[in-house]
């Protein structure tokens, strides 16, 4: 991990210069960093470079690094970490999701939704009142087979695509321990720059027809950007950014 603090400040420059070159806040825009496969002790090294927001793609890593480092650190110190569960999600990985997400990115399909909000009831973060799941439901703008998430290839014109968000995203809300945050999308991995600027965008005005839609109390959040994109992702109004490899380095 030689070199986190200087790779963490990098990042949070590049961040800003991004934010700035379309007249937006940097403060208003979280940055993730994204330490799956990398080992628990990375993850305390990052928190001492003063990262606070980590993701993972697994469940199960998740709750293998959220105890590892609140064992390291004092309460008041963990309570100021947020997890992100980023990856798709399982059936029967719900209950550890439940557990130990702050927040999940990635609802590709109500059945997970179902059984997040059991989970929740069951272990008991359901009741308390200063807990809601915050939930990102994945959209699929790009039309790539790989890519989980509702589709939404093409939303401006097909109103059943539209509909079926707009359903899936009212039942969330109905769902006691769940709230609908915001929709994430990944961008082609090796599409030109204007054309992840595309993916993007209209994933962005997916956002605002959603949020007129269901006539929402607070703006809807817009979970894009990764290490080769994240710049293109803020000047089309990313507020969260899912960052390892330029943090990190390449994965184990």
């Amino acid at each position: 991990m030689d070199g986190i603090v200087e790779r963490v400040t990098a990042v949070h420059q590049r961040i800003a210069s991004a934010a700035a070159r379309v007249g937006r806040d940097p403060a208003q825009i979280t940055l993730v960093a994204v330490t799956k496969t990398w080992p628990p002790e990375t993850v305390l090294a990052a928190y001492a470079a003063g990262l606070r927001h980590f993701g993972e793609n697994r469940a199960e890593e998740l709750a293998e690094k959220r105890p590892y480092l609140e064992s390291h650190l004092d309460t008041k110190s963990a309570k100021s970490v947020t997890w992100h569960l980023i990856g798709t999600l399982q059936s029967r990985k719900t209950p550890l999701a439940a557990t130990h997400a702050d927040v999940f990115h990635a609802l590709d399909r109500l059945k997970i939704a179902h059984r997040l909000a059991r989970d929740l009831a069951e272990n008991g973060r359901a009741t308390n009142p200063d807990f809601t799941l915050p939930i990102f439901l994945e959209v699929n703008v790009s039309g790539e087979s790989s890519k989980s998430g509702f589709d939404c290839t093409r939303w401006e014109e097909d109103g059943g695509q539209t509909g079926v968000l707009r359903a899936a995203a009212a039942e969330v809300i109905s769902l006691p321990g769940l709230m609908v945050a915001g929709l994430m999308t990944m961008a082609p991995w090796d599409a030109p720059p204007e054309e992840i600027r595309a993916i993007f965008r209209r994933t962005r005005q997916l956002a605002a027809r959603l949020q007129s839609d269901l006539t929402l109390p607070n703006p809807l959040q817009l979970s894009m950007g990764m290490t080769d994109d994240f710049e293109i992702a803020i000047e089309e109004g990313a507020t969260h950014v899912r960052v390892g490899r330029a943090i990190f380095g390449e994965r184990p």
